[in-house]
């Protein structure tokens, strides 16, 4: 693995540091055989919050990726998503996600109900290592970025990888303008 750099972040590669990942996204880094592929460097939990890790480690904004669940109801069915926007964005709920889920209102799950279905702390959740069932969302201009700063499943570190990553998870969709 190249080791990925961003600001003053310096990952080392998962496999090294698989005590600083969420138990779901060990798990589904496992199993994707990406662990020697995907970097994670430890942060203050405190500073896990995007706008905080923005400044405390000097990164360009556009380099952080933030995930989002959303949760909407057709004819008594749920149907949740995750949604990968950068962070100069938020998730166009109301309109691009609504349609992309098939509901008739869409909004994002309350931070309890997203911790406890993602098994993720918040302010930690990533894209990877979500529900099988889960569509995962991205917005087309997160593949195109060389290194992103992802959440790791729990607020003591930062996933660092491609952008094009995302891209590849099992139930992602690449989506223009999903960010607005």
């Amino acid at each position: 693995m190249s080791v990925f750099t961003l600001g003053t972040l310096h990952a080392v590669p998962a496999t090294d540091r698989p005590d600083l990942l969420g138990e779901p996204v060990r798990a589904a880094l496992t199993e994707l055989g990406w662990l020697d592929s995907v970097g994670v460097v430890e942060i203050d939990p405190e500073l896990s919050d995007t706008a905080a890790t923005e400044q405390a480690y000097g990164l360009d904004t556009q380099t952080l990726v933030n995930c989002v669940v959303v949760a909407g109801r057709r004819e008594g069915v749920e149907k949740v998503a995750a949604c990968a926007v950068p962070a100069t964005t938020r998730a166009d709920v109301n309109n691009t996600v609504k349609r992309r889920l098939d509901v008739r209102k869409a909004s994002f799950l309350a931070r309890e109900d997203a911790v406890e279905r993602t098994g993720m702390e918040f302010g930690g959740i990533s894209p990877i290592g979500l529900p099988a069932d889960w569509p995962v969302l991205v917005d087309a201009s997160v593949p195109g970025l060389p290194v992103i700063c992802i959440g790791s499943g729990v607020r003591a570190s930062k996933l660092l990888l491609p952008g094009a990553t995302l891209a590849e998870l099992p139930n992602a969709t690449v989506v223009e303008d999903l960010g607005r």
